[in-house]
Formats: C-alpha cells, sequence, structure tokens
C-alpha cells in the first residue's frame, strides 16, 4: 500500500509540479537564436538530424525546443527512477523519451535511437553525456549519423549570467532574465559508405566546432575563462 501512494505522488503530484516549475522558470529566460534556417533547411535537404549539444547546456535549450515539438524530437534518459522523471517532463515538452544508457550497454541505447529515427526526423544528444569526460565527444555520435542517413547539426548555447556547478560537467543555470544565446551551427555530413579511417577525423572535426563554438560565444556574453 505504501510502494501504491508513493508512486501515486511521484507520478501524479511531483512530475505535473516539476513540469509546471521548469516552464515557469524556463519563462523568465530571454533567449535569442540565430541560424534557425539551418535546421530547417536540413530537414528538407537530408530529412533528419542529429542535434549535437555539450551536457553542460542543455537547460536553456528547453526553454527554445517546444517549438519544434511538430517535429517529436527524440531524446535518450536513463532508465532510473530519475529518469522515470526526466521522461515524464520531456513528454509533456513535446519530446519523445527512448530510455536507456550509452554508458551502460551503449549498442542498446544506439539501437534504440535508430529504430526511433526511423519514426521521428530529429534527435538530440547530448554528445559528452552522461559521465563525460566534460567536452569530449563520444565516437557513438558518428556511428549514429552514418546508420541513420542524419545529419549533424551542433548547437551553441550559452548564457550571460549564469551559475555553473561543481558536476563533473560543470553544469551550467542561466540565472533568472538572464540573456541565453543559442546558435546553429553548419552541418557536418557523414557518409553511409563512410571509410573506418575516417571515424577519428568527422568525431574531432565536431568536437572542434562545438569546442571553439561555445569558447566563442561564452567570450562574447562576458565569461573570461571556458565554463
Amino acid at each position: 500500500m505504501g510502494l501504491r501512494l508513493s508512486l501515486y505522488f511521484f507520478i501524479y503530484r511531483l512530475i505535473p509540479l516539476g513540469y509546471y516549475v521548469l516552464r515557469f522558470y524556463l519563462s523568465l529566460l530571454r533567449v535569442r537564436v540565430t541560424g534557425e534556417e539551418i535546421a530547417l533547411g536540413c530537414f528538407t535537404e537530408y530529412g533528419r538530424l542529429i542535434i549535437a549539444v555539450w551536457h553542460q547546456r542543455f537547460l536553456p535549450a528547453m526553454a527554445y525546443v517546444t517549438k519544434f515539438k511538430n517535429f517529436k524530437p527524440i531524446v535518450m534518459v536513463s532508465q532510473s527512477r530519475d529518469g522515470e522523471l526526466v521522461a515524464r517532463i520531456a513528454d509533456r515538452l513535446g519530446l519523445v523519451a527512448v530510455r536507456g544508457s550509452s554508458s551502460k550497454g551503449g549498442t542498446s541505447a544506439l539501437v534504440k535511437i535508430l529504430k526511433a529515427l526511423k519514426e521521428n526526423p530529429a534527435v538530440i544528444h547530448t554528445v559528452d553525456g552522461p559521465t563525460g569526460p566534460k567536452g569530449i565527444v563520444k565516437p557513438g555520435l558518428i556511428s549514429m549519423a552514418q546508420m541513420s542517413g542524419a545529419v549533424i547539426v551542433p548547437v551553441i548555447i550559452s548564457a550571460k549570467k549564469a551559475w555553473i556547478t561543481r558536476s563533473w560537467d560543470r553544469f551550467l543555470i542561466p540565472k533568472p532574465f538572464s540573456e541565453v544565446t543559442i546558435a546553429w551551427g553548419q552541418p557536418l555530413v557523414v557518409p553511409r559508405d563512410l571509410d573506418p579511417g575516417r571515424h577519428e577525423e568527422l568525431r574531432t572535426e565536431i568536437e572542434r566546432r562545438l569546442s571553439e563554438g561555445y569558447a566563442e560565444a561564452d567570450l562574447s556574453l562576458g565569461w573570461k575563462h571556458p565554463l
């Protein structure tokens, strides 16, 4: 009986509360987006895209993601109880949560994403998550693009004023009313017949684009050191 009451509270009380608190917080951010036409062009030209972001920065992106809810973007969410909360909130935001972990059973997680991409044209992928190391793109990104035919589009996210946590990724939480910038980068196409020798070359290329893009965005908003 106690377990049922606990689940009832978790599902019907905590999740809606978390969702509305999050939406209220996100509504306080002043979001400025550039390069959106790049993403829309990729949908038209390639049909599918992988939105590549650092794990550190996905929170402020949630203030913008609902604009693409008609595309039902996919997100990977852990299978833990905390993941259940995230998955249900993601569903309310118009996202499609695929349960799994790239750190545990990475091949299984990749298979789930590839299957979901047959139905949904976009996946939001935290390329250095969920456990790091920070700022290192994991090789699964290139495999995902090669096997799905999706184009990789780096997305650069920064905030003028933010709290930085002490977590492994130094997670960024924009302060209320802070200016947030979201910039779509140029797409990276991964050929289906990619030579195995070029796999690492493309992985380091997207890592370079993200690292340089984030550093430039942070500097433009007044951050004098790497976040």
